[in-house]
């Protein structure tokens, strides 16, 4: 498998560090309000990278964290903290905010078929590690204490912008959006590891450390939960491009000088939902949820579908004409699927590892997901039973996760409720016949004469449903 790499910006070949064992790390998301579509697209993508490489045979531990402290409405630690905002917002406490938009985020991750991590740790259940990592970052000359505050210090690092080729100057003080300067630092980079009591006096959440009572900043938290979940040694990290400055930079700085030795070899980032005015955020106040979603009658699937369409490293534009393409062809797959029978007869080995080879050529490809969805397309057209396409699509679609033969079972199902009870005698002998028929030419492998005859009653109105107890119809 070949997979892009944003520190190396080259596609590598994926070796992981110990044999047939993959350590993975997902930056999970800031428990503040509902997630939108635009950040359930990076999840959609890491779900499908992490089935990926277990449908290879890979045994995988992924950790993902929930911030539930720390994370400021600017990334270069300034702003109020997003979790009290939050709790201002509705009248609750952080924590209250905090386990509801948790169980939302999971509850949005399950309607997408995203599998969830093995391990989901809340920022505040490791406030432990966090303080024993800044001690290492003090006692090593790393970090330094300002205003009350704990702050890393870039200016002992030989790199810091390991994902850009940006210049100091291009970066203003190191924040994508709004730019604040903050007094306490020797390096306009610097960024917070531990905020004191003197930055917000109303701050719900604080805990006693050697340095002050006060709180975690952001970017220390994936480090030490990485740490204490998968050791100091990662695969894969993955997150949102917009994650990659300031919040993976830093990782990596605070990571590799505490550890003292490369820490993360792949960097996975997927990028951003667009609408016509830009990026999906919720800052600019466009905030479609999957709930939103589901109101105007899309199934979440179809929104996964619509970003499995698109390569993970190119922006991908939201309209509602776009999701209604989607809806459409996850209809029209849904229906052939049905319309599959489950015989029994023989399967042909050649024929299967063919497709299955197509399947793992586009995924090993950087995780082609729109290349791989055709090739669903082609297990429907190829010469194999109608058993073995069902075979091959529920196996694929353990990775593409579109829940593909469940829609087909509940299609099946509100069919044969609408069957008619009665026909015609004469047109009722003669499908019957053409059944039969078709029965044979199956059984004989001579799959373009099924098709035929499916073609045939099609053309006069009927419609077949291959069932468990035998091929049923519909007449229109």
């Amino acid at each position: 498998m070949r997979i892009y790499n944003s520190l190396t910006r080259t596609k590598e070949e994926f070796t992981p560090r110990v044999a047939g064992k993959v350590s993975m790390y997902t930056c999970g998301p800031t428990v503040y309000h509902f997630a939108h579509i635009g950040n359930l697209r990076s999840y959609i993508m890491e779900d499908i990278l992490e089935k990926y490489l277990r449908y290879l045979g890979y045994d995988v531990t992924r950790v993902m964290n929930i911030t539930d402290v720390g994370h400021l409405t600017s990334d270069a630690d300034t702003g109020e903290d997003k979790m009290l905002k939050g709790a201002k917002r509705e009248h609750k406490t952080v924590m209250e905010i905090a386990d509801f938009y948790t169980k939302a985020f999971f509850a949005d991750c399950e309607k997408l078929n995203i599998k969830r991590p093995d391990v989901v740790a809340p920022a505040t259940g490791c406030i432990a590690e966090f303080i024993d990592m800044i001690e290492i970052l003090l006692k090593k000359g790393y970090a330094y204490t300002a205003g009350g505050n704990v702050y890393f210090d870039t200016s002992k690092l030989e790199k810091y912008y390991v994902f850009n080729d940006f210049d100091e100057e291009d970066l203003a003080v190191g924040v994508r959006e709004g730019v604040e300067a903050d007094g306490n630092k020797k390096n306009k980079t610097d960024f917070v590891l531990w905020f004191t009591k003197s930055k917000f006096e109303d701050q719900e959440l604080k805990w006693d450390s050697p340095f002050g009572v006060g709180y975690p900043g952001w970017h220390i938290e994936c480090s030490c939960i990485a740490r204490k979940y998968l050791g100091e040694y990662l695969d894969i990290h993955c997150g949102g491009i917009d994650n990659a400055f300031p919040h993976h930079t830093n990782e990596i700085a605070q990571s590799e000088s505490a550890f003292g030795h490369p820490w993360c070899h792949y960097w996975f980032h997927v990028h951003h939902l667009n609408t016509a005015g830009g990026k999906m955020s919720k800052s600019k106040g466009e905030f479609l949820t999957v709930s939103l979603l589901e109101e105007r009658g899309y199934s979440p699937l179809v929104y996964r579908l619509f970003c499995l369409q698109s390569h993970y490293r190119k922006n991908l534009v939201f309209t509602w004409e776009n999701l209604d393409n989607a809806a459409t062809a996850y209809k029209k797959l849904v229906a052939k699927i049905a319309a599959l029978g489950e015989d029994t007869a023989p399967t042909d080995a050649a024929g299967e590892e063919t497709l299955r080879a197509a399947f793992r050529e586009a995924l090993d490809n950087d995780l082609n997901t729109s290349l791989a969805v055709t090739v669903l397309y082609d297990v429907l057209k190829a010469e194999i039973s109608d058993g073995a396409k069902r075979k091959l699509i529920g196996e694929f679609d353990t990775v593409l996760g579109l829940g593909l033969l469940d829609a087909a079972k509940a299609q099946e199902k509100e069919e044969r409720e609408e069957a008619p009870t009665g026909a015609d005698p004469e047109l009722a002998a003669y499908i019957e016949s053409m059944i039969e028929a078709r029965r044979a030419a199956k059984a004989a492998k001579n799959y373009a004469e099924a098709d035929r005859i499916r073609a045939e009653l099609s053309a006069r109105g009927v419609t077949l449903i291959d069932t468990k107890e035998g091929t049923k119809y519909t007449i229109a």
